[in-house]
């Protein structure tokens, strides 16, 4: 049973009560999380590495419907990981003060994509959203990025498990 003796004794609410409540209260809504994840930031992948321990890399996605894409070297150890072991975490998050606090995890597996058009998808969409590219440059972006594309791959997780979070709606009126 969750909750300390003590207030079991004085018939004090149970602090997993008052979370799981104020958990609910704090969720964002599908809007939210589709403007929180659309409007940048990066992700912090968590994979099982070598040593079976977590190893948590940075990385810029992209959303594409239900499912946030990356992009990387194919050689990469987040890749060796994921190919091994492909359960993930990913946390998006932000906010400098506690009432601050916004963020959306995403858990499931990463799939490994080596599909060049899909690659360079991506690759021109980061662009865009992270370096400023006005998107009309999106078909010459792709073009280029074929030579390059080989040697990466897209990695994508589906958003079907989150949970999310944002502080502001504690705040005072």
């Amino acid at each position: 049973m969750y909750g300390c003796p003590r207030c079991r004794e004085f018939n004090c609410p149970d602090m997993m009560d008052v979370m799981g409540k104020q958990r609910s209260e704090i969720a964002m809504s599908a809007d939210e999380i589709s403007d929180f994840l659309n409007a940048g930031g990066t992700v912090q992948l968590a994979l099982i590495g070598p040593d079976g321990y977590p190893d948590i890399t940075p990385m810029w996605f992209v959303i594409d419907g239900d499912t946030l894409w990356m992009r990387t070297y194919g050689k990469s150890q987040k890749v060796v990981n994921a190919r091994r072991d492909p359960r993930c975490c990913a946390l998006i998050e932000t906010g400098d003060r506690y009432l601050e606090l916004r963020g959306v995890q995403i858990t499931g597996d990463v799939q490994v994509v080596d599909d060049v058009d899909r690659i360079c998808w991506v690759a021109a969409r980061l662009m865009v959203k992270y370096e400023g590219v006005d998107p009309e440059h999106i078909p010459a972006l792709e073009t280029a990025y074929r030579d390059r594309a080989p040697k990466q791959v897209a990695l994508s997780l589906s958003l079907d498990r989150i949970v999310s979070w944002d502080h502001r709606k504690m705040a005072p009126a």
